[in-house]
């Protein structure tokens, strides 16, 4: 079980990046949250098995079809035992 937190910049915000990593998320059994922060980027964090949690992590670098991710930073984090994926 590992944790980590996600800042992705770039064209994130208005093209679902938050609905569809948190159907992604769903699906890897990944629990946590998504949001957008006011600066223009996303934030994410990814709790769970750490292959699961690493395809999200990767995921994040590509986003759905009409992002341009240009920066992804990744920290690690401590699970907090967290389940379900929540849009914020």
């Amino acid at each position: 079980m590992i944790a980590r937190r996600v800042l992705v910049a770039g064209r994130v915000q208005g093209v679902f990046f938050r609905a569809t990593c948190a159907e992604r998320a769903e699906a890897e059994g990944v629990a946590g949250w998504v949001r957008n922060l006011p600066d223009g980027r996303v934030e994410a964090c990814f709790e769970g098995d750490a292959a699961a949690v690493e395809r999200m992590v990767a995921w994040c670098g590509q986003g759905p079809p009409a992002a341009r991710v240009t920066a992804v930073e990744v920290h690690e984090a401590e699970p907090t035992g967290a389940a379900g994926f929540e849009v914020r």
